[in-house]
C-alpha cells in the first residue's frame, strides 16, 4: 500500500549538508513509522534514525545525534532526513522505510525506497 522514492543524495565535503526526501504513495501514510537506514560498500546495513507515526517521538543513532533529523510532512506524504556536519563515515546508500512499529530493527519495517547516494568527502 506504500511505496517510497529517496532523493536528494549527492556527493558534499565534509562539514557540508544534505536533505533527503522520501516521497511516499497511499492514503496511509500517515499511520506507518518511518526510518532511515544507511549501508556503505561492504558493510551491513545500519539504522540512522526513525519516526513514530504521530511525529512526536524520534530516536538516533549515536553518531548522528545532533547532526541528523528526521521529519515527516503527513500533508504532502514526505518523510525528510536533514544530514549537517556531514563526515566522510556518513558515505552511504540511504533508504527510507516505511513498518508498523517504531523500531531499530531493518526487519520489522515492510516498505522500502530504492536508496540514494550520499557521499563526503574529506
Amino acid at each position: 500500500q506504500v511505496q517510497l522514492v529517496e532523493s536528494g543524495g549527492g556527493l558534499v565535503q565534509a562539514g557540508g549538508s544534505l536533505r533527503l526526501s522520501c516521497a511516499a504513495s497511499g492514503r496511509t501514510f500517515s499511520a506507518y513509522g518511518m526510518g532511515w537506514f544507511r549501508q556503505a560498500p561492504g558493510k551491513e546495513r545500519e539504522f540512522v534514525a526513525a519516526m513514530w507515526p504521530s511525529g512526536g517521538s524520534t530516536y538516533y543513532r549515536d553518531s548522528v545525534k545532533g547532526r541528523f533529523t528526521i521529519s515527516r510532512d503527513n500533508a504532502k506524504n514526505t518523510v525528510y532526513l536533514q544530514m549537517n556536519s556531514l563526515k566522510p563515515e556518513d558515505t552511504a546508500v540511504y533508504y527510507c522505510a516505511a513498518g508498523l512499529a517504531f523500531t531499530v530493527e531493518a526487519r520489522r519495517y515492510d516498505f522500502w525506497g530504492q536508496g540514494t547516494q550520499v557521499a563526503v568527502s574529506s
